[in-house]
């Protein structure tokens, strides 16, 4: 009994690191990490399914509240350590001393890892009852509906669905054919599944039935099993996606500005900047990297047979002195529209007026300006970034007063809208919005053909952040089988096709351009339909046997006495 606590704790921390592993670190994810996946939650399943099961009254409450505590310190564990460019953040952008940062990314860490928690007391609860009922495979199958609800519930409540499992297999040719029906979830999904079985092979004692005088043993075989779907599953990083063809060119400036400078371009130092934006503008012709930056790709050199003259031109969100209701910006987009000949969308600060309110609402958006240089529309950012565009509980938080007192919320935007521009719809989403696979869709289901995503990563600073906002965004063209450009403030920007592949790409932290190629789509997928219907299934069951299983206890505590 008193070593139960530490081995739950040290099962949970190899866990924490084994899942830190398949995610991007500080750079680009190499494959071979990727199979950590398989098998990184064995270590605390193992530990919370071989939890004593005949302790009754305290000594039950006492085991459930260790296993509650060992799935949060998991989860905290993990997400310190996956997202610990929270600090790096706090500190160099948000005016924070280093004792707060490192408080901020503890709190952080203790707040999401708190759904571990959860995931874990509700498997311990099942696998209390699935054994006094003689159920005990009960307690295995509910693992992968218990994780995949877990995911489900972080991104709506939360709704901070960074770094889901399913994401470290957005490289794996053969599962993200899943993506295309059940989202990242159904990916999630299997994972948990084989992470199941593995940690069955492990469980003391056999699971099984005698047959013909000789014991038939099936934590032998789901073992097998698991090793083998494993074994598959990691084959489709062999599996190459095909060639989607290109039908038209996008220069996606990449600026690179400081994000921790007040930019105000005055006089001279706008005319430079706006005349730097003109000639990125004209470059539909350079060289880029085939692939992911980083990766040692060479980059390929271009014969310029292109049109001089691109479809489309993207500035991302950035910390340029852009705001739609100057008429400065207004002239100067208009003039780089009319110059370079080309419809262009262009990350700014949108304005309007609040008569009752006798003030002005300020949004994160997009600019959509025509050929012939009008404002032809405008996208307000909807999903915003807690603690980066408005402070959440503000007023419980009076005491974080480096956040609290310098940021000013910004507000929300109400409309999913798509833009049609020369010819073909555009959807725009902005920088955080990129993670939510569920609203994401709604740009497709609305007629998009192609989704532009601007985000603005130096917040992020060279950590791991970047790459992981990157394998995310890339999800979103698997699901729903669209082009994504992709233009970032300072990288990665980048062209991904419809399978999630970086087709084209330019380094990162530089002054340049990406002449992309692209394609247009009208395919509506089962996901882009019904959206995240697999975790709402796996919510409904994850309630209803957690129910199930609570109920069970409760009766048996109540005989027992």
């Amino acid at each position: 009994m008193r070593g139960i606590p530490w081995r739950l704790l040290a099962a949970g921390l190899v866990s924490a690191i084994l899942l830190d592993l398949p995610f991007p670190l500080a750079g680009p994810l190499p494959v071979w990490r990727t199979i950590f996946a398989w098998f990184a939650l064995v270590p605390l399943l193992v530990g919370l399914l071989r939890m004593p099961a005949d302790f009754p009254g305290k000594r039950l409450r006492w085991l459930l509240g260790w296993s509650f505590l060992a799935g949060w310190w998991t989860g905290a564990v993990w997400f310190g350590s996956n997202c610990y460019w929270v600090y790096n953040t706090m500190y160099s952008y948000g005016n924070m001393s280093q004792t707060m940062a490192v408080v901020c990314l503890v709190l952080f860490s203790l707040y999401l890892g708190f759904w571990f928690g959860v995931f874990a007391l509700a498997l311990a609860v099942v696998q209390r009852a699935a054994r006094s009922k003689g159920y005990f495979w009960l307690a295995l199958a509910a693992i992968p509906f218990l994780w995949t609800a877990m995911e489900f519930a972080i991104a709506r409540v939360p709704e901070f669905p960074w770094d889901q499992l399913g994401y470290s297999q957005v490289d794996n040719g053969l599962l993200t054919r899943l993506a295309p029906w059940v989202g990242v979830y159904g990916i999630s999904f299997v994972l948990a599944a084989v992470n199941a079985l593995l940690a069955a092979a492990l469980l003391p004692g056999k699971l099984g039935e005698k047959r013909r005088g000789a014991y038939f043993s099936a934590s032998r075989y789901c073992g097998g099993l698991g090793i083998a779907i494993a074994f598959v599953g990691c084959a489709g990083f062999l599996i190459r996606p095909p060639r989607i063809p290109t039908e038209a060119t996008a220069v996606l400036v990449q600026p690179n500005l400081d994000v921790n400078k007040d930019d105000v371009w005055v006089g001279p130092e706008w005319d430079r900047h706006i005349a730097q934006f003109q000639t990125l503008a004209r470059k539909t012709c350079k060289d880029y990297i085939p692939g992911m930056p980083e990766t040692g790709v060479e980059p390929v050199d271009v014969n310029c047979y292109l049109d001089p003259y691109p479809q489309l031109i993207v500035w991302p969100e950035s910390p340029a002195p852009f705001h739609d209701a100057d008429a400065r910006f207004r002239s100067a987009m208009a003039s780089v529209a009319q110059a370079d000949k080309a419809p262009m969308i262009v990350g700014a600060v949108g304005m309007d007026e609040d008569a009752e309110a006798k003030q002005y609402r300020i949004y994160n958006s997009a600019e959509v300006v025509a050929l012939d240089g009008h404002f032809a529309g405008r996208y307000d950012k909807i999903h915003l970034v807690p603690f980066g565009e408005y402070v959440p509980f503000r007023k419980l938080l009076f005491f974080v007063k480096q956040i609290t007192q310098t940021l000013t919320d910004m507000s929300t935007g109400t409309e999913r809208k798509v833009f049609t521009v020369g010819g073909h719809r555009y959807g725009i989403f902005i920088c955080y919005e990129s993670v939510f696979g569920d609203e994401i869709r709604q740009f497709a289901r609305n007629g998009a053909e192609v989704f532009v995503n601007i985000s603005d990563d130096g917040w992020y600073g060279d950590t791991s952040a970047p790459w992981q906002h990157l394998n995310m965004a890339r999800m979103r063209a698997i699901e729903n089988r669209r082009w994504i450009l992709r233009d970032t403030n300072n990288g990665v920007t980048a062209a991904i096709d419809p399978y999630g592949t970086v087709r084209q790409s330019i380094p990162r932290h530089r002054v340049d351009a990406l002449a992309a190629q692209y394609g247009y789509g009208s395919e509506l997928t089962f996901y882009t339909l019904h959206g995240d219907w697999l975790g709402w299934i796996c919510a409904i069951v994850s309630l209803g046997i957690a129910g199930w299983a609570a109920r069970a206890l409760l009766y048996n505590e109540k005989t027992a006495s």
